[in-house]
């Protein structure tokens, strides 16, 4: 799944392809993909108009229209954004294209059609409604921010790592990650750790993160970008730990499978 360094690359690439290109026709090849808008009533509202500038917000990418609202991007499972000049090359899964007057194309690309495009009026009315916390990079998501999302919470730290509601952008691999850089058990309890280990899981949610964005890795792509000793290009069967050489362990939770390194993250169980 896309996390929070996917959609980074993402907002930049569209910058680099599509921005101030008037839209001179939209086309929706799967309206199911469209959050709460008909297909004619979505490429209506764009016709005409330009991408004006972007921001990201966690997993969303969302982009200032010409005029005034936000198209919003969410990529779901399997999404991703494709800019080609000849239509002829349009790619498998395309769920909304946008063809420039100048030429061009970008598209909006999901197989599983778990994403959703939509436009809103305003972001900040937009991040508000979706219940989403801080982005985990935004400057102003400080350690006292981070103290308070931690405050009087008794959960797994991986579980609070990935509840958007709390902090925006983190998710299965990346927390796995962050947790791994931090030295931090996935089960470890958010009351039970002390200031040292708030303070140093809070510094790799931002050193992870800004890394993978650096290096131009993604969540389950090109990472074989990110540095020497990252967990993540280990993450699989078979796979080992890049610090101690430990054979990774496993875990489950909610569904969601846990990778990390039983020597350098022991259980504060046991």
């Amino acid at each position: 799944m896309p996390e929070l360094p996917d959609v980074e690359l993402l907002r930049r690439y569209l910058d680099g392809q599509a921005l101030r290109q008037r839209i001179e026709r939209v086309h929706v090849g799967d309206a199911r993909i469209l959050a709460d808008l008909s297909a004619p009533q979505f490429a209506a509202k764009l016709e005409g108009r330009a991408f004006e500038a972007s921001r990201r917000h966690g997993k969303h990418l969302l982009v200032r229209l010409t005029g005034d609202g936000w198209l919003t991007l969410h990529f779901g499972m399997t999404g991703d954004l494709a800019y080609f000049e000849n239509v002829a090359d349009d790619p498998p899964y395309d769920r909304v294209r946008f063809d420039f007057a100048k030429g061009g194309h970008l598209a909006y690309l999901n197989r599983r059609m778990l994403g959703r495009v939509g436009l809103a009026d305003d972001a900040e009315a937009f991040i508000v409604a979706e219940q989403l916390g801080p982005d985990a990079l935004d400057p102003a998501f400080d350690i006292a921010s981070f103290e308070s999302a931690l405050d009087g919470r008794r959960r797994d730290v991986k579980a609070l790592l990935m509840d958007q509601s709390l902090m925006a952008g983190i998710g299965n691999l990346y927390a796995d990650e962050i947790l791994f850089q931090a030295r931090l058990h996935p089960r470890a309890r958010t009351d039970r750790l002390d200031r040292a280990q708030r303070r140093r899981l809070f510094e790799q949610i931002k050193e992870v993160l800004e890394t993978a964005i650096a290096c131009g890795a993604g969540a389950e792509q090109l990472l074989e970008r990110l540095p020497d000793g990252y967990l993540l290009p280990e993450r699989q069967a078979g796979g080992h730990c890049p610090r101690c050489g430990t054979a990774l362990a496993t875990l489950k939770s909610g569904g969601r499978t846990s990778y990390f390194c039983p020597r350098c993250q022991p259980d504060p169980q046991r």
